[in-house]
């Protein structure tokens, strides 16, 4: 199996895909303004105690009041306490991690109006970002996570993952360990790590050990509170960061700048295969030229089909999601209770692909097709359990009940993601009625004329679908080199999967958005 990573850096978003043997297996899209990503450390304020959760509301900003109960404080909350507090003291020289005093760990069945107060200071991560009417989580035990190691402050244990078997091994990476971390901290060692020599994990650890330095240190600088001290690396890193391995054949970029901080990263984790990371500059957006925008757009929505016309409908509710397994217009060929199974393993294929594409966390109910024998449920239970090996987030299957219900609890950390596949018309918002459509290239070249002789702009990108790109590049003496010998060469058509058939948008040379839509369009 080989792996491919594209990244769509966009001004005001950033995509990114990760593609097994061509197919579309993880989607993340994010705001680049988004600012409440899990990692993030804050110093914040406690806004209001809630003795009866044994929690409190914390302000970090958003505009919900972020959740932190007692239990997530961590035992070595007191710690962090003092070390602000003596971090706080003195804005001219900053109190040294190496001299901070470990305090007596928290007491695990204590009450939080005890420990806190509404207005205090309180260093905390986020742990789950906001999801629907909820604030982010938050908890009180920080950690920096890297490739092989974390780290976490005022932690006095070194834990080894448990996914590495060997005896010796284990026991290898905790001598070494020990030997290099700085005192006050503890730090879990990661599967990525078995193997791996002294000098790869020592630099990492410096790594670590200087984001936490950074980010004590602007607690140091400034009183403002909430204030963000350490925020986590971007997303295309952070994906890497989790997902890198060996069998990535390339990791394609359509930005300079978003491949540079890539490139630094592997250079960092894996030096042998920095040249994999690879600027994409063709003309065909990036995500077109990989069929992942067509991928985006047939693996989305309620209704996914998938092999042989059977197909899922998957419906999200606050509580939980439900997915129903229908066969479609199938050909029983082979007997109703083989057609079942057929119809019940595709769909585990497509369910578990579809669980770590759209990032669905917290319950899934699934409805398969009813089947009488024992052994056939039995091997639809074991499919679904060896298809869900590859995905990173914790989860957890139950065989089929009596009703025919399959159980799955996933690990849900940031809210599901949901592309409206079925958006208003953009050609007639909602109307109905459009204007002609061969009157349609007039349009464009009016739209052009404003945009060179009016406004001045003489290089531009026209992004339009790539059946009307068709038809403009047609012939010797095309509609495009007319236009270009009209109003010069910066005139450039680009054939766009996201348009509509009769959509368009405009981007000037630094791929900056340009609003060219008449007032009567957007009524």
């Amino acid at each position: 199996m080989t792996s491919e990573l594209v990244i769509d850096a966009q001004q005001k978003e950033i995509s990114i895909a990760l593609l097994e043997d061509k197919q579309l297996v993880e989607y993340q899209n994010e705001s680049r303004q988004a600012s409440f990503s899990v990692g993030n450390i804050y110093v914040a304020k406690v806004k209001k105690l809630m003795p009866g959760l044994n929690a409190c509301f914390v302000d970090v900003g958003y505009e919900r009041d972020a959740f932190l109960h007692y239990l997530d404080l961590g035992s070595q909350f007191n710690s962090y306490q003092k070390y602000v507090k003596q971090v706080e003291s003195d804005n001219r020289k900053l109190y040294p991690f190496a001299k901070a005093t470990t305090q007596p760990d928290l007491d695990k069945e204590g009450s939080i109006q005890n420990v806190l107060k509404a207005g205090q200071d309180v260093l905390v991560q986020i742990v789950k970002e906001p999801i629907s009417t909820k604030g982010p989580r938050l908890t009180g035990e920080l950690s920096f996570a890297g490739r092989y190691l974390v780290l976490i402050p005022f932690g006095d244990k070194v834990s080894v993952s448990s996914k590495i078997k060997k005896g010796e091994e284990r026991a290898r990476l905790k001598q070494l360990i020990h030997s290099i971390k700085p005192n006050n901290c503890g730090v879990i060692v990661r599967t990525v790590a078995e193997g791996k020599r002294v000098a790869e994990l020592d630099a990492e650890m410096k790594i670590l050990v200087k984001r936490w330095e950074d980010a004590i240190s602007k607690v140091q600088k400034t009183q403002k509170r909430p204030q963000l001290i350490y925020e986590e690396t971007g997303r295309a890193v952070a994906m890497l960061r989790d997902l890198f391995n060996p069998t990535y054949e390339n990791i394609y970029v359509n930005d300079e700048n978003v491949m540079n901080e890539v490139k630094n990263y592997v250079s960092l984790i894996a030096p042998e295969k920095t040249n994999i990371v690879k600027l994409y500059s063709g003309k065909v957006p990036i995500f077109d030229n990989f069929n992942i925008t067509k991928q985006i757009k047939s693996s989305f929505g309620k209704t996914v089909n998938y092999k042989h016309g059977a197909y899922l409908i998957i419906e999200h509710t606050e509580a939980l999601h439900v997915v129903d397994v229908n066969s479609g217009n199938r050909t029983r060929e082979k007997g109703q209770e083989a057609n079942a199974l057929d119809v019940n393993l595709g769909a585990a294929d497509e369910l578990a692909r579809q669980l770590r594409l759209r990032d669905m966390g917290g319950i899934i109910v699934v409805d398969f097709i009813d089947m009488n024998l024992a052994e056939d449920r039995q091997l639809l239970y074991e499919r679904m359990c060896k298809n869900m090996q590859k995905d990173r987030a914790k989860h957890n299957i139950l065989p089929l009940s009596k009703f025919g219900l399959m159980q799955i609890t996933r690990q849900r950390v940031r809210p599901a993601i949901d592309v409206n596949v079925e958006e208003t018309c953009p050609s007639c918002f909602g109307t109905g009625k459009i204007k002609s459509s061969i009157l349609f290239t007039d349009t464009l070249e009016r739209k052009i004329d404003r945009l060179v002789n009016k406004i001045g702009v003489k290089k531009f990108y026209l992004y339009v679908n790539p059946y009307v790109a068709a038809f403009i590049n047609k012939g010797f003496i095309s509609l495009k080199r007319k236009g270009q010998f009209k109003y010069g060469f910066g005139v450039h058509i680009v054939p766009s999967q996201k348009m509509s058939f009769l959509q368009y948008e405009f981007y000037d040379d630094k791929k900056e958005f340009l609003d060219m839509k008449e007032e009567q369009e957007t009524k």
